[in-house]
């Protein structure tokens, strides 16, 4: 029986196996989906699908650099003791690899991209059944410098944190110190300009609630919030930071002393913003012994 490309389609959304083995099954089992979903699962291919709803918000945080072009990514596993795992950094170095040599603009993009394991996709689907936990590409970022530039990165406690940074002028020491206070001091933007104008508003809203509740006169207050403001900043903003290194300057303040200007900042906490998992791990690993 030929093996149609819509007859590999739908094996791949039953099983989320990849595409050659989803073509080898139905060529072994004549085509018929039943018999070829019972095969990958015999294979052990399969059985990354069941794990789709699983949640994976530990992992690593990578940076690669090739001249000018950088790329900063985040992968995701669902414990830590996997993250470890040589099989799974040995996968982060080749998805950043590749990611670093192309011009992917969304993770759709990066998954489709060849490597000598196959496309991203099907890498990421072989390692979850492979390794037993599901695995997925969380985000990345492509980042392009100019000659007079210099990348900083920095990663911090073994891959939990990452930070790259472009800085104009100055030198790559430098660059990699704005790097360190990104992964240290957690920033929310680079700039003041970069705060949205709502969080700014709510910013302020609460400060002048806060003077006014201390009995300070509404139009005392509003000069209050100004000053206020000034001190949020330094708290959510890299180039407003007190330089950790030297806590009388601000970082903006350092990189100029040192004849540069801070261009751009990504930082990247593995699974910032994801549920963590509230599973027993003992449990769970009783449960996989008993076959469960």
């Amino acid at each position: 029986m030929e093996v149609t490309a819509s007859m590999v389609k739908d094996l791949r959304e039953a099983t989320g196996a990849g595409m050659m083995d989803c073509k080898k099954a139905l060529a072994e089992t004549n085509g018929n989906m039943d018999e070829a979903i019972n095969y990958l699962r015999e294979k052990g291919i399969a059985k990354s699908a069941k794990k789709e709803s699983r949640i994976a918000a530990e992992g690593l945080a990578n940076i690669y650099i090739d001249n000018n072009k950088a790329v900063i990514i985040e992968v995701n596993s669902e414990t830590d003791f996997v993250s470890k795992n040589e099989e799974f950094t040995s996968m982060i170095d080749t998805i950043g690899k590749a990611i670093l040599a192309s011009d992917a603009k969304d993770i759709e993009e990066a998954k489709l991209l060849v490597t000598d394991e196959g496309t991203i996709n099907d890498l990421i689907i072989s390692k979850t059944a492979k390794i037993g936990e599901k695995l997925s590409l969380r985000r990345f970022a492509i980042v392009n410098k100019n000659d007079d530039e210099h990348f900083g990165s920095y990663i911090h406690m073994g891959g939990k944190i990452a930070a790259l940074t472009v800085v104009k002028g100055a030198n790559t020491d430098v660059a990699k110190d704005v790097a360190m206070q990104a992964a240290a001091m957690k920033p929310l933007y680079c700039f003041p300009s970069e705060v949205p104008a709502d969080v700014l508003d709510n910013e302020k809203s609460v400060l002048k609630e806060q003077a006014i509740n201390e009995g300070k006169p509404a139009d005392i207050a509003e000069k209050m919030v100004e000053g206020r403001i000034k001190k949020f900043y330094k708290e959510i903003c890299l180039s407003e930071q007190p330089f950790i290194k030297d806590g009388d300057l601000s970082v903006e303040k350092y990189v100029t002393n040192n004849g540069g200007e801070i261009k751009s900042m990504i930082r990247y906490e593995v699974g910032e913003g994801m549920e963590k998992r509230s599973d027993n791990f003992a449990e769970e690993v009783m449960n996989q012994v008993k076959g469960n």
